[in-house]
């Protein structure tokens, strides 16, 4: 689903005169265009399924493996309350199934659900829920740790700040599995 990128330059222009701002000055003139190819961006997974993403498993046989764990991927979205970006960096991992999937599907689920408006808590989720949903894992944790712009710069203005939300299903819902993959989050500090 594209966005309407008119609709959103005609809004931008709104918003500048409603700030008593002159659209059409020299800094401002492709201000409109800018934010509407910006919010295409932001929320391009509208409309896009992301479980649809994990379809090409592999089977992976008699060994499954004990974990898969991909640390540190950078991650954006944009914050449903106040429609300022928030960023961070999230940990996915997954005791495997019956089948695997190419490691670069996980940061495409993350990277899909992100771009949404969105709040951290519900993104963990939805991720959790569509690792769980597309691969039948075993067990699946996420780990989301973010700053937000509406904390950092507006209202509390709380710069050094971040939030940190976890989703766990399955065998990693145990606290003992959960320590012992966020030690392993840790060791790559």
């Amino acid at each position: 689903m594209a966005v309407d990128r008119a609709r959103i330059e005609a809004a931008v222009a709104e918003i500048l005169a409603a700030i008593g701002e002159d659209a059409d000055r020299d800094g401002l003139r492709a201000t409109p265009r800018r934010v509407a190819d910006a919010y295409g961006e932001f929320f391009g997974g509208l409309g896009h399924d992301p479980v649809a993403l994990l379809s090409d498993t592999v089977p992976v046989g008699e060994r499954t493996g004990e974990l898969v764990l991909l640390r540190n991927l950078s991650f954006r979205s944009v914050c449903e309350h106040h429609l300022l970006p928030f960023v961070g960096t999230a940990h996915l991992a997954y005791l495997p199934g019956e089948h695997v999937v190419g490691l670069g599907r996980l940061p495409a689920v993350l990277d899909t659900l992100a771009a949404r408006p969105q709040l951290q808590e519900r993104l963990t989720e939805e991720v959790a829920d569509a690792l769980q949903s597309g691969l039948a894992p075993r067990g699946v944790l996420v780990v989301l740790d973010a700053v937000h712009g509406c904390v950092s710069t507006r209202g509390p203005r709380q710069t050094a700040s971040s939030t940190v939300t976890m989703a766990s299903r399955g065998e990693l819902s145990d606290p003992i599995a959960r320590a012992e993959i966020m030690n392993l989050i840790g060791s790559a500090a």
